[in-house]
Protein backbone atom coordinates (compact mmCIF):
# COMPACT_ATOMS: atom_id res chain seq x y z
CA UNK A 1 0.00 0.00 0.00
CA UNK A 2 1.32 3.87 -1.07
CA UNK A 3 0.68 6.51 0.71
CA UNK A 4 1.86 10.08 1.84
CA UNK A 5 4.13 12.44 0.02
CA UNK A 6 7.85 12.39 -0.84
CA UNK A 7 9.72 15.29 -2.81
CA UNK A 8 12.99 14.07 -4.49
CA UNK A 9 14.86 15.25 -7.37
CA UNK A 10 15.24 13.91 -10.30
CA UNK A 11 19.16 13.83 -11.69
CA UNK A 12 21.21 14.50 -14.88
CA UNK A 13 19.99 11.15 -16.51
CA UNK A 14 16.59 11.00 -15.39
CA UNK A 15 16.90 9.04 -12.45
CA UNK A 16 14.89 8.91 -10.00
CA UNK A 17 15.63 7.52 -5.96
CA UNK A 18 12.82 5.76 -4.49
CA UNK A 19 12.39 6.37 -1.01
CA UNK A 20 13.68 3.83 1.26
CA UNK A 21 9.65 2.22 2.48
CA UNK A 22 8.82 2.35 -0.84
CA UNK A 23 11.68 0.74 -2.02
CA UNK A 24 11.10 -2.47 0.66
CA UNK A 25 7.45 -2.39 -0.72
CA UNK A 26 8.16 -2.79 -4.26
CA UNK A 27 10.96 -5.05 -4.20
CA UNK A 28 7.98 -7.57 -1.66
CA UNK A 29 5.32 -6.98 -4.73
CA UNK A 30 7.51 -7.33 -7.84
CA UNK A 31 10.94 -7.59 -7.03
CA UNK A 32 11.43 -4.02 -7.90
CA UNK A 33 9.96 -4.36 -11.70
CA UNK A 34 7.42 -1.39 -12.14
CA UNK A 35 5.54 -0.23 -15.19
CA UNK A 36 5.37 3.55 -15.33
CA UNK A 37 2.47 4.84 -17.91
CA UNK A 38 0.89 8.38 -18.43
CA UNK A 39 -2.33 10.17 -16.36
CA UNK A 40 -4.66 12.97 -18.33
CA UNK A 41 -3.52 15.02 -15.66
CA UNK A 42 -0.13 15.29 -16.99
CA UNK A 43 1.14 13.32 -14.30
CA UNK A 44 3.08 9.61 -14.36
CA UNK A 45 1.37 6.58 -13.04
CA UNK A 46 3.95 4.29 -11.23
CA UNK A 47 2.69 0.34 -10.66
CA UNK A 48 4.65 -2.62 -9.21
CA UNK A 49 4.30 -5.26 -12.15
CA UNK A 50 1.95 -7.16 -10.71
CA UNK A 51 -0.52 -4.22 -9.90
CA UNK A 52 -0.35 -3.13 -13.80
CA UNK A 53 -0.45 -6.60 -14.67
CA UNK A 54 -3.99 -6.52 -13.35
CA UNK A 55 -4.91 -3.01 -14.96
CA UNK A 56 -3.75 -4.22 -18.51
CA UNK A 57 -6.05 -7.25 -18.19
CA UNK A 58 -8.72 -5.45 -17.60
CA UNK A 59 -8.11 -2.52 -20.11
CA UNK A 60 -7.20 -5.30 -22.98
CA UNK A 61 -11.00 -7.25 -21.98
CA UNK A 62 -12.88 -3.51 -22.45
CA UNK A 63 -15.01 -3.50 -25.67
CA UNK A 64 -12.29 -2.15 -28.34
CA UNK A 65 -15.52 -0.88 -30.61
CA UNK A 66 -16.05 1.85 -27.88
CA UNK A 67 -14.68 5.32 -28.69
CA UNK A 68 -13.51 6.09 -24.56
CA UNK A 69 -11.92 2.90 -24.43
CA UNK A 70 -9.60 2.72 -27.10
CA UNK A 71 -9.21 6.45 -26.31
CA UNK A 72 -7.80 4.76 -22.38
CA UNK A 73 -5.91 1.90 -24.07
CA UNK A 74 -3.94 4.33 -26.57
CA UNK A 75 -2.94 6.07 -23.46
CA UNK A 76 -2.12 4.10 -20.75
CA UNK A 77 -1.46 0.63 -22.71
CA UNK A 78 0.60 3.05 -25.30
CA UNK A 79 3.19 4.60 -23.16
CA UNK A 80 3.40 2.10 -20.69
CA UNK A 81 7.19 1.22 -19.91
CA UNK A 82 8.75 -1.38 -17.46
CA UNK A 83 11.28 -0.46 -15.42
CA UNK A 84 13.52 -2.17 -13.11
CA UNK A 85 15.08 -0.20 -9.55
CA UNK A 86 18.58 -0.26 -9.75
CA UNK A 87 20.58 -1.74 -6.65
CA UNK A 88 21.06 1.56 -5.22
CA UNK A 89 16.56 1.88 -5.95
CA UNK A 90 17.27 4.24 -8.80
CA UNK A 91 14.26 4.48 -11.61
CA UNK A 92 14.87 5.48 -14.83
CA UNK A 93 12.13 7.58 -16.02
CA UNK A 94 12.42 7.84 -19.74
CA UNK A 95 12.82 11.42 -21.62
CA UNK A 96 9.20 10.49 -23.44
CA UNK A 97 7.72 10.31 -20.09
CA UNK A 98 9.69 13.04 -18.17
CA UNK A 99 8.49 15.13 -21.50
CA UNK A 100 4.68 14.37 -20.98
CA UNK A 101 4.37 15.07 -17.39
CA UNK A 102 6.53 18.52 -17.76
CA UNK A 103 9.16 17.31 -15.61
CA UNK A 104 12.16 19.21 -14.04
CA UNK A 105 14.81 18.51 -11.73
CA UNK A 106 12.44 18.75 -8.34
CA UNK A 107 9.11 16.28 -8.14
CA UNK A 108 6.77 15.06 -5.97
CA UNK A 109 5.87 11.19 -5.63
CA UNK A 110 2.28 10.70 -4.50
CA UNK A 111 1.41 7.20 -2.48
CA UNK A 112 -2.36 6.33 -4.18
CA UNK A 113 -3.12 3.32 -2.91
CA UNK A 114 -2.28 0.47 -5.22
CA UNK A 115 0.16 3.00 -7.16
CA UNK A 116 1.95 6.04 -7.20
CA UNK A 117 2.23 8.94 -9.10
CA UNK A 118 5.22 11.26 -9.86
CA UNK A 119 4.25 14.89 -10.71
CA UNK A 120 6.42 17.76 -11.16
CA UNK A 121 7.03 19.44 -7.53
CA UNK A 122 5.61 23.18 -8.07
CA UNK A 123 2.67 21.77 -10.30
CA UNK A 124 1.51 19.12 -7.24
CA UNK A 125 1.65 21.63 -5.29
CA UNK A 126 -0.76 24.01 -7.03
CA UNK A 127 -3.35 21.26 -8.01
CA UNK A 128 -3.10 20.63 -4.14
CA UNK A 129 -3.82 23.82 -3.52
CA UNK A 130 -6.42 23.53 -6.30
CA UNK A 131 -8.15 20.35 -4.44
CA UNK A 132 -8.24 22.36 -1.14
CA UNK A 133 -9.96 25.08 -2.57
CA UNK A 134 -12.26 23.28 -5.06
CA UNK A 135 -15.92 23.26 -3.56
CA UNK A 136 -17.13 23.96 0.10
CA UNK A 137 -15.55 22.50 2.88
CA UNK A 138 -19.23 21.78 4.22
CA UNK A 139 -19.09 18.77 0.97
CA UNK A 140 -15.38 17.28 1.32
CA UNK A 141 -16.07 17.13 5.61
CA UNK A 142 -19.37 15.12 4.50
CA UNK A 143 -17.69 13.04 2.47
CA UNK A 144 -14.81 12.46 4.57
CA UNK A 145 -17.45 11.17 7.40
CA UNK A 146 -18.80 8.60 5.71
CA UNK A 147 -15.26 7.21 5.11
CA UNK A 148 -14.96 6.99 8.90
CA UNK A 149 -15.34 3.45 10.02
Amino acid sequence: MFRGLNTLALDSKGRMSIPARLRETLREASSGRIVITIDTARCLLIYPYNEWEKVEEKLTKLPTANKQVRRLQRLLLGHAEECEMDAQGRVLISPQLRDFAQLDKRVALVGQGLKLELWDQARWFDLREELLGDGDDESLSAAIEDLVI
